[in-house]
């Protein structure tokens, strides 16, 4: 692969700029790439927000380009950081129709789609990945005893650039877990005031 002037150059195609440029946005854009542009190497601030991820998306696409996204979820933190350039994820049994692993298997490209509804924040992640059903004692680094699901495979993501995308229009959404701790205090105060009132 030829090597980009700049990390966003991987999605900033001459096209896309063309474009931009078209719609007035070029020169945000070139300002941005001029004080230092997208990051590559994974920071503790991206690391500290995948420890709380327990569901992201991963896509892919075929020699022919046909591109592929697919969910991958799991127990917080799943999607682990090995070095400050690659991130990996136990591959658990699925549907056993290994779209990805085939497409994979023919263009490395991948790219990985993260958002937290409860922070509203969303990170884009350009690289390579690859499968791994060899090295057990990577597979066992990326298993959880607390997750009972069968680990067929280790994906291994070379990052290539990141970056965190704008809120707008990121609704809030809570999970079951994020409304229960919320919702138990409350719960709990409410059961010792009917038994207050029970007394009186």
């Amino acid at each position: 692969m030829e090597k980009l002037k700049y990390t966003s150059d991987i999605a900033f195609t001459p096209v896309v700029k063309a474009i931009q440029e078209s719609h007035h946005s070029r020169s945000n854009y070139a300002r941005m790439e001029e004080s230092g542009g997208w990051q590559k190497a994974i920071t503790p601030q991206l690391e500290n927000f995948l420890a709380d991820i327990d569901s992201f998306y991963l896509s892919t696409s075929n020699v022919d380009g046909q591109p592929y996204t697919q969910h991958r979820g799991g127990p917080k933190g799943f999607l682990k950081v090995l070095d400050t350039h690659t991130l990996a994820f136990a591959d658990f049994g699925g549907n056993r129709q290994y779209i990805t692993a085939g497409n994979l298997s023919e263009n490395n490209k991948a790219f990985i789609f993260l958002m937290d509804y409860t922070t509203q924040t969303r990170i884009k992640v350009w690289g390579t990945a690859k499968i791994d059903d060899q090295d057990q004692q990577l597979m066992r680094k990326l298993s959880d005893e607390s997750y009972k699901a069968r680990i067929e495979r280790s994906i291994i993501f070379t990052v290539e650039a990141w970056d965190i995308n704008c809120r707008q229009h990121i609704q809030k959404r809570f999970t079951e877990e994020d409304v229960a701790l919320i919702t138990t205090p409350l719960n709990d105060k409410i059961k010792v005031l009917e038994e207050l009132l029970k007394k009186n």
